[in-house]
């Protein structure tokens, strides 16, 4: 299994100053049980937040760092240094997991957390059709490992009228996985709208999903969504659409008290939901910064809510490194001769587990059908082998197979499905397995306070630009979103006279 080396505190890092961007120093440290960042900025003084909500399990998931696989065609070299390259530069250490292309700035909500929205810049970002088709090559042109999913996001990018255009132009351009970044407005109001976008070729909407009751959407979004995320789901329960993935941003005080519910929500809808992904707030956008501490919550607390608001059903030790998986995907690779897709990242950017419904309703998780780390361990020693030339192609597939299948305590739909993926090594074979369970995920996205280059570096969530320049999640919103789109953009009174309408957005939302 993975045996990295685990670092001792203080850690020292590099960070940037929250008023001015420069790089600067920065030292992750202990106190009382949990890793804050400290940083000084000669101009605008010293910065103290939260990094991780627990040193010790920081420390546990250090050793399941992984060496990721490296772009050979970095699309811009060094000048400013990191993070101010990003293109990406040949100083990045993973390749692109998944493409992010947004589509418009534009939306159908004010809210109040937000990364991007045209009626607070005064400007429009829509890139045209021609220049989405350019960033989708650009990210299939990748070497080793063309990106093979992409998320359009934006704003909101069901606003634009082409949508169903731009992904069907994902899939002729190659991509196997599409999926839209909504609030799910548009959805709750088109049975038809919902089975355009899945005849166009849509795999999933990733549904901002902040709660089950009005309170969180009234904070969070300025209005209460919830009777139009029920709608969006039941429309796209009639349109095919099964493949949702719920994605509620956790603000402590606000919504933090339902990652219970909303897991038994998913549970409770998973002949269409397929995964959740809690997004603990990044402090950016029109978010009071002064109040940054009260918000704070990190992966390690929600991981604790989770078991507790599930009375102990999913387990804090449930949860892993999202590179966890990377020995199958290297093992796959090995015997199949070619690159395959791997998260390489930074371990302390998301946790996840799996779980699966059973016919009476009753869930599990992944720890209960199988012991996770001898079955990667396994697979992780098959890798090995192959790249030292002593297993034949043929030999090692069944060996990869009937050696880590060994793990699972139980045979099953599970099992199954898992050594149908390890034989074919096909994408089609994951997405039967993925389709068989629920993923609960914790993705904890940076911002300026608790930025970290060592993250950064390591990110395998990028954005395309117009220009041909491929940025990291995290830079992307904290540093470049700004350049990018002014660069792009035009005044939005110009843009409304080219349209021949008076609102930035396409339609506005009322409550209910």
């Amino acid at each position: 299994m993975f045996e990295h080396e685990t670092r001792t505190f203080p850690i020292k890092t590099k960070s940037i100053c929250p008023e001015c961007q420069k790089v600067i120093d920065a030292t992750l440290y202990e106190e009382e049980g949990k890793v804050l960042m400290e940083k000084t900025c000669p101009e605008h003084g010293k910065v103290t937040d939260i990094y991780w909500g627990d040193a010790e399990l920081f420390q546990k998931v250090e050793r399941w760092w992984l060496d990721s696989i490296p772009l050979e065609n970095p699309r811009t070299g060094e000048k400013l240094g990191c993070p101010f390259d990003c293109g990406i530069c040949n100083k990045h250490h993973s390749h692109t997991a998944l493409a992010l292309i947004d589509v418009t700035n534009r939306c159908n909500l004010r809210c109040p957390i937000c990364f991007a929205n045209a009626a607070v810049t005064g400007y429009v970002y829509e890139p045209s059709l021609e220049q989405i088709r350019f960033m989708l090559e650009n990210f299939r042109s990748n070497r080793p490992i063309p990106a093979p999913a992409v998320q359009f996001a934006g704003g909101e990018p069901t606003v634009r009228e082409d949508l169903p255009e731009i992904i069907r132009t994902a899939k002729e351009v190659g991509f196997q996985h599409v999926e839209i970044a909504t609030n799910a407005i548009r959805l709750s109001e088109s049975v038809d709208y919902c089975q355009e976008l899945k005849d166009a070729g849509l795999s999933t909407p990733y549904m901002q999903f902040d709660g089950l009751t009005p309170e969180p959407y009234k904070v969070a979004r300025g209005v209460n969504l919830l009777p139009k995320k029920m709608k969006a789901i039941e429309n796209c329960r009639k349109a095919g659409l099964t493949s949702i993935v719920l994605v509620p941003t956790v603000v402590r005080g606000v919504n933090d008290n339902q990652i219970g519910d909303i897991i038994k929500f998913a549970v409770k809808n998973v002949d269409v939901i397929r995964g959740i992904i809690f997004q603990p707030v990044s402090i950016t956008g029109r978010i009071d910064e002064s109040k940054r501490m009260d918000m704070r919550i990190t992966i390690p607390d929600v991981m604790k809510k989770c078991e507790e608001q599930t009375e102990g059903k999913i387990k804090y030790q449930d949860f892993y490194p999202c590179s966890t998986p990377a020995p199958l995907s290297r093992a796959l690779g090995a015997y199949t001769g070619r690159s395959i897709v791997e998260f390489g990242n930074n371990v302390h950017c998301g946790m996840a587990t799996i779980i699966r419904v059973e016919e009476d309703g009753e869930y599990y998780p992944i720890t209960h059908y199988v012991d996770v780390e001898k079955f990667f361990g396994s697979l992780e020693k098959v890798a090995k082998d192959f790249e030292g030339g002593s297993l034949a192609r043929a030999k090692g597939r069944v060996r990869a197979v009937t050696s880590a299948l060994r793990f699972f305590k139980k045979k099953g739909t599970l099992f199954n499905l898992m050594r149908r993926v390890m034989s074919s090594g096909e994408y089609h074979a994951l997405g039967d397995f993925m389709r068989s369970i629920i993923l609960v995920g914790m993705m904890h996205f940076q911002d300026p306070y608790n930025f970290d280059l060592e993250r950064v570096n390591r990110c395998v969530i990028h954005y395309g630009t117009p220009d041909g320049r491929i940025i990291p999640f995290c830079t992307y919103n904290s540093i470049h979103r700004e350049r990018v789109e002014k660069q792009f953009s035009i005044p939005i009174e110009e843009w409304r006279k080219q349209k021949g309408i008076k609102e930035v957005a396409v339609e506005q939302v009322v409550e209910g």
